[in-house]
């Protein structure tokens, strides 16, 4: 049974009784004579040949209410992109791959690096930016949803529920962000919310007191969930971060630019799995040790924009506040898992905080040696700014490689 609490500066949309999902489906159909819905797969070519995106693509079959799939492939050859065409053809559904390592499409990213407009960085960020600049041009549809190809729990009501708040003409939402429960089987997942993001607001707030910021963050049930949706319109003014600090940033963004009334969450899902991500803690280049240090650095930059100083000092206080905070967190997480008779390695989950101590103030030096660091690629009005022809342009690399 889910709770019913409205708690924090946005609206929660719960998973108050069981609903058919037909019944969803049907509403969204008729919403899309008002709101005509488009949805965004990043994705790389390795997840084609994993268990999760061939189940995306048979639940996906029956959401015929989605007008257009809009696919952003990475790291595939020639080869592999005709693979994946013959792969996605399975949609009854109108859809579009962006082969993003393509060369019609690598011309146009060239172009754009030029004017110091490209996203420097490959990721999910630069992908679902292209695919968000595509829709922009094709000026089709009203709103989009996006989530990751890695879902091994996903079921058609994902996208239903995603879609609905922002979809429904009679709510007056512009984001939606979706939250879950991570259970994996028998033990307690979501380490980098639960261990870190969480712990790290409670610390932050215990040092500069309730900002509105803060307690916009805490507000999230699941703030580093890959599912989200939006009124496309929003996407010209908002920027998207290519590091792995997207999640985060994109909240941030979307606190700058939409009124707090047009956002909220939604409960899409009663389990979910996807692929685990390496600790990584003796190398800060990949895994949870890279994505905890971007986290971090995108908070930080937040709060600058807000007015907080920082320094040595601030981050080496924050890191004692954080690891106390932790350590509080941890032992309601160990109750919460034993009512539940679900695992949970508190040795394993001790070490995992350490390691983010680290994190903290690794994130801290960097910020302070590279103030002036821009992680957010441009956003698309200042590139259909700069470049007025580009949306007619990414439209024919588009429709020229989906005709291979």
């Amino acid at each position: 049974m889910s709770d019913f609490a409205q708690t924090g500066t946005i609206t929660t949309l719960h998973r108050l009784r069981p609903r058919a999902v037909e019944e969803i489906e049907a509403e969204l159909h008729g919403f899309a004579d008002h709101n005509t819905m488009a949805l965004v797969l990043p994705s790389l070519f390795s997840e084609l040949e994993g268990d999760a995106l061939p189940r995306i693509i048979e639940e996906l079959k029956h959401a015929t209410y989605i007008d257009e799939i809009v696919v952003g492939l990475d790291q595939a050859d020639e080869e592999q992109f005709r693979h994946a065409l013959a792969f996605f053809s399975g949609l009854p559904l109108r859809k579009h791959i962006l082969w993003h390592d393509g060369p019609n499409l690598r011309a146009l990213d060239a172009e754009l690096a030029a004017e110091g407009l490209a996203p420097t960085q490959p990721g999910k960020g630069r992908n679902a930016w292209y695919c968000f600049g595509y829709l922009l041009a094709r000026d089709r549809h009203d709103v989009v949803a996006l989530h990751d190809c890695d879902i091994l729990t996903y079921s058609r009501d994902m996208p239903a529920r995603l879609f609905y708040p922002v979809a429904n003409p009679g709510m007056d939402f512009r984001f939606c962000k979706g939250f879950y429960s991570r259970i994996n089987g028998d033990r307690l997942s979501g380490r980098v919310t639960r261990l870190f993001v969480a712990p790290l607001i409670r610390a932050l707030k215990k040092m500069l007191g309730n900002l509105d910021y803060l307690e916009y963050l805490d507000s999230f049930r699941y703030p580093l969930s890959g599912e989200f949706s939006f009124k496309l319109d929003e996407m010209r003014l908002l920027r998207i971060p290519s590091d792995w600090g997207l999640e985060v940033g994109v909240l941030s963004e979307v606190y700058r630019n939409i009124n707090l009334r047009h956002v909220c969450q939604v409960d899409i899902a009663d389990v979910y799995d996807h692929k685990h991500q390496d600790l990584s803690a003796g190398d800060r280049s990949r895994g949870l040790s890279r994505m905890s240090v971007e986290i971090a650095k995108s908070v930080y930059r937040k709060l600058a924009t807000e007015g907080v100083p920082m320094s040595n000092s601030f981050f080496r206080t924050l890191k004692a506040t954080y690891f106390r905070a932790a350590l509080d967190m941890l032992e309601q997480y160990r109750y919460d898992a034993a009512i539940n008779g679900l695992e949970l390695d508190c040795h394993a989950e001790e070490n995992t905080i350490e390691m983010y101590l680290e994190s903290i103030i690794s994130a801290g030096e960097q910020f302070l040696a590279n103030p002036l660091e821009k992680p957010f690629i441009p956003n698309w009005q200042r590139v259909f700014s700069a470049v007025p022809d580009f949306g007619e342009r990414i439209i024919a690399a588009v429709e020229k490689d989906n005709r291979v």
